[in-house]
């Protein structure tokens, strides 16, 4: 089994930050974490899946949806096989529940479809 952890949400004011993780460590052999591209994806009640940022496995360049543009980075750390979500100047609209996942084919996250292993969300709270 693919095993992602997704971890740093959170409750946060609007304006703040908070910085999630995603630990690939545990990823099944097989599937080496350089060669994938990883996204994040939130989950606001009541509203579909969508995504966010992702980085792609080649030479890690980045995506980001307009929502996020500007205030979101995405990085990873291939040593500790960990991509992070950097979130400035949050909005209470960014309150989701904020999921990591990984593509094998190195699609970014307008092809959710594309995303095949998915770890378990991270709640981000942003109150006004």
């Amino acid at each position: 089994d693919v095993q992602l952890q997704a971890s740093g949400g959170g409750l946060v004011q609007a304006g703040g930050s908070l910085r999630l993780s995603c630990d690939a460590s545990e990823l099944a052999s097989g599937l080496a974490f350089e060669d994938q591209a990883i996204g994040w994806f939130r989950q606001a009640p009541g509203k579909e899946r969508e995504g966010v940022a992702s980085i792609s496995p080649t030479d890690r360049t980045t995506y980001y949806s307009d929502p996020v543009k500007g205030r979101f980075s995405i990085s990873s750390d291939n040593a500790k096989k960990t991509v992070y979500l950097q979130m400035n100047s949050l909005k209470p609209e960014d309150t989701a529940v904020y999921y990591c996942a990984v593509s094998i084919t190195g699609a970014d996250v307008r092809f959710l479809h594309e995303y095949d292993y998915w770890g378990q969300g991270t709640q981000v709270t942003v109150s006004s």
